[in-house]
């Protein structure tokens, strides 16, 4: 059985937010989906499915990987009720190393919009869980995942790819010290208290921010981030009468439309005798209407709007980042060697087998003078024959597991020894079956 590593996705470098917010899904539906995935797309074995606020991305495991990709786009499109030919140039498709490759940068951060920024591993370590959970994750997968866990740990080691390094929430803030003089007297709004949340919260404090007010669709999560940061929870359903006082406003809600739309600012611009307000939304499917960037005194930045920011910060760590990618390219190939490896166990085993089988039969035919030797004699026969078959079996697995022939020859190598150990118990079975009957027309002559 061939297992091939299979990503079909979109991500910011290939997609607006606009067509990425429209594929996302939001974390508690992923388990549902990869269930609706198995039971509809039959090429396609193990699942995961990896969605942030830069990517959505289907990976799996498949035989065929060229009806996998026809397979996984249709579903994709109709399960998130977009128009399939609208997105089909955005769509990217990998099989095989390639597939791995891209898995262990993701993780590494190295595919990341904010090069070595640390959220894009624990939003895989999400991915891995919900597939668990949702039972769709095999032992391909499984290995797959953990060493992508495994690569971003070395990177992390290995490199300064993180030194320095921001996240989204980094930019942010870089934005909002950009528009105003000072944040002295500044007062901040939190829609969502997630992690990234709390990140951007925390630097705002860091900054010295005046005042931070935090609203959740959870009032307790709200609740326990305003405790943590000494800040105010505002309940959901009664966040925008405080938009006046709020100079600066950061969306982070999972969320499938948008929560502040133009007739809103309007409303709070009013109120405010306009003063500027700086509103960035890191959510996708986005949290605030396209629209308000259209008022006067109203700065609104999106997640892909961050990108000309963090390209700024961006020089040393590519440096650092040339390093990553050869740890990537070593793990890749011990991926690659396993995966392969993989593929030749069920030959293995057939060979494992059908070599005891040929030392139980030659035991067997000895057994009548063998029983007539001391017991320790029995045991020495037994260890000498078995010790035979695994140095026999040793020198198969190094021809089978030779690397350099390629993965290519080396199933046409196991299919070929599986083959002539099969063929050596046949003509033995035979040339035993043979002597039988000469002996007995030999006893019949005399």
């Amino acid at each position: 059985m061939e297992h091939t590593l299979f990503i079909l996705g979109v991500n910011h470098r290939t997609t607006p937010v606009a067509i990425r917010e429209r594929l996302a899904y939001a974390d508690s539906d992923i388990p549902a989906a990869l269930k609706r995935l198995q039971e509809t797309v039959p090429s396609l074995g193990e699942a995961a499915l990896l969605s942030t606020c830069n990517r959505v991305e289907i990976l799996g495991i498949t035989e065929d990987a060229e009806a996998a990709g026809r397979e996984v786009a249709r579903f994709a499109a109709q399960d998130r009720g977009v128009d399939l030919q609208s997105i089909r140039e955005s769509l990217y498709h990998m099989n095989g190393r390639e597939a791995a490759r891209h898995l262990f940068r993701v993780a590494a951060s190295l595919d990341s919009m904010v090069l070595g920024e640390p959220q894009i591993l624990g939003q895989v370590k999400l991915a891995y869980s919900r597939a668990s959970e949702a039972g769709s994750v095999g032992l391909v997968l499984h290995r797959a995942f953990h060493k992508a866990f495994q690569v971003a740990k070395r990177v992390r080691r290995a490199t300064l790819i993180g030194h320095g390094a921001v996240s989204m929430s980094s930019v942010a803030v870089s934005l909002a010290k950009q528009i105003f003089d000072t944040l002295a007297d500044k007062t901040a709004m939190l829609l969502g208290a997630g992690e990234m949340a709390e990140l951007t919260a925390r630097q705002l404090k860091n900054l010295g921010i005046e005042s931070l007010l935090i609203s959740s669709r959870t009032f307790d999560r709200a609740v326990a981030l305003a405790r943590r940061l000494d800040g105010t929870a505002v309940p959901f359903d009664a966040y925008k009468p405080y938009l006046k006082i709020a100079d600066i406003v950061i969306g982070s809600l999972s969320i499938e439309k948008p929560v502040l739309m133009r007739e809103d600012v309007e409303a709070v611009l009013r109120e405010r005798r306009y003063k500027p307000m700086f509103l960035i939304d890191l959510g996708v499917p986005r949290n605030f209407d396209e629209q308000v960037n259209q008022l006067d005194n109203v700065y609104l930045y999106d997640v892909d709007d961050l990108d000309a920011v963090a390209q700024k910060t961006r020089s040393d760590r590519e440096r650092e980042a040339e390093k990553a990618e050869s740890i990537v390219e070593e793990e890749v190939d011990a991926f690659q060697r396993w995966l392969s490896e993989l593929d030749l166990v069920p030959t293995i085993k057939d060979i494992r087998f059908t070599m005891d089988r040929i030392r139980d039969s030659e035991l067997e035919r000895h057994r009548a003078w063998m029983r007539s030797l001391p017991a320790e004699e029995r045991e020495r026969i037994e260890a000498l024959t078995r010790g035979l078959v695994n140095k026999l079996m040793h020198r198969v697995l190094l021809g089978l597991r030779d690397h350099s022939l390629g993965a290519p020859q080396n199933h046409y190598t196991a299919e070929i020894a599986r083959r002539l150990l099969g063929e050596v118990e046949l003509d033995g079975e035979e040339d035993e079956a043979d002597s039988v009957e000469t002996a007995d027309d030999s006893d019949d002559g005399v």
